[in-house]
């Protein structure tokens, strides 16, 4: 679960920064963030202009080449569990769900119906290898990083809920802190959430000042050098 010191304020306080962003922050907190915890494929994105979102991982693997196998009534409460983990505390949420078909996105878990349920229920979006459709049709402001758009369901149920899930070399367990915009998804760990911004305004101010000489006229290689070195005793 969520560390009860964290506030709602902590969270929107990175949805000021994209993805990328977030990514260097975390880097300069450890090096270890540099090889971990971030979708390594191009997603497709439903709405590359929304904001970046923030919020708890509701995780669940999924499958549709193949029929639900199981009791209808049992199928029916995996679901409706599935829909209880979304609502429930900590919030907001993030669906993050894997696709452990050999071709992932066969059948799509969303569109127009699920995406108005989830929005309902709280949730900001969804992280998944999988697929969406109903483009047209699709809650607005709910946001979905895909693996790939296409056009049928198939037989697509649930399997597991409340499980750890990879998606695109991200692993995430239950109640992770996810941060997602159109590049992709990263895991923010619960520790980091507090010390990110101040990391990123190291990181911004180092940055400012090889973008001023960048992007001034008679920018030169010695000029890069000088503003390289000015650049690295920041802190």
């Amino acid at each position: 679960m969520a560390k009860t010191d964290l506030t709602a304020a902590d969270l929107n306080k990175l949805t000021e920064w994209d993805t990328p962003t977030i990514c260097n922050g975390l880097e300069h907190l450890s090096s270890e963030y540099r090889v971990k915890s971030f979708t390594v494929e191009q997603m497709q994105c439903f709405d590359p202009s929304l904001p970046p979102i923030i919020g708890y991982a509701r995780t669940a693997m999924i499958r549709s080449m193949t029929p639900p196998e199981g009791k209808p009534e049992d199928i029916r409460e995996m679901r409706a569990r599935y829909y209880e983990t979304i609502s429930a505390p900590p919030n907001p949420s993030i669906s993050v769900i894997q696709d452990l078909d050999p071709t992932p996105g066969f059948g799509a878990f969303w569109g127009e119906v699920n995406t108005a349920i989830h929005k309902g229920l709280g949730c900001l979006g969804v992280v998944t290898n999988g697929s969406f459709r109903d483009i047209d049709a699709c809650a607005p402001g709910f946001q979905l990083l895909g693996g790939k758009v296409a056009p049928s369901h198939a037989w697509v149920h649930l399997v597991a809920i409340e499980c750890e899930v990879n998606i695109f070399g991200m692993a995430v367990k239950p109640n992770d802190i996810i941060h997602a915009d159109r590049h992709g998804a990263v895991v923010v760990p619960e520790e980091c959430v507090k010390e990110l911004p101040s990391a990123i305004d190291v990181l911004t101010r180092r940055e400012a000042v090889i973008l001023e000489v960048a992007r001034s006229p008679g920018f030169n290689v010695e000029i890069l050098k000088k503003a390289m070195a000015d650049s690295a005793e920041i802190h």
